[in-house]
């Protein structure tokens, strides 16, 4: 496997993130044609007068700049090590395609039961290439 397919899943997920960062614009934009909001309802963040279905997309978006962060990096430490780790490769995958479904879920019809299990699984995901990154960097490390 080269290197550089570890820059893929992590391309995907920064597709998604700037996705659901255009959703914010076009939604408070169409609230403020509909009559929904007014520009004040911004001027400190969000006014409870946002609907939810408009400040949703601000929250999606904040969700997808916290636990992907740890995402990224062991991505890029993968990249960057030169890590040949067809499991991880896969794992990653998954936790974009989890991620994915998450930001459906949440952006639209907003179940948080099925939001909640997608969001866990998700981390689960994270914590286990995590772990199987290290369990292998260690074994490299201090039995050959």
């Amino acid at each position: 496997m080269q290197k550089e397919y570890w820059l893929l899943p992590i391309g995907a997920l920064a597709l998604l993130t700037f996705f659901v960062l255009l959703q914010i614009p076009i939604r408070r934009l169409y609230a403020g044609f509909i009559g929904k909001v007014i520009p004040d309802d911004f001027k400190f963040g969000e006014s409870k007068n946002v609907p939810g279905w408009v400040s949703i997309a601000n929250r999606n978006y904040m969700n997808l700049l916290e636990m992907p962060l740890l995402f990224y990096l062991i991505c890029l430490i993968q990249y960057l090590t030169s890590s040949n780790d067809p499991l991880n490769f896969q794992l990653s995958w998954i936790y974009v395609g989890l991620r994915i479904f998450h930001s459906l879920i949440h952006l639209t019809y907003n179940n948080v039961i099925h939001r909640l299990a997608i969001f866990a699984a998700s981390n689960f995901i994270l914590f286990g290439i995590w772990v199987n990154y290290f369990r292998k960097f260690l074994q490299i490390t201090f039995w050959g």
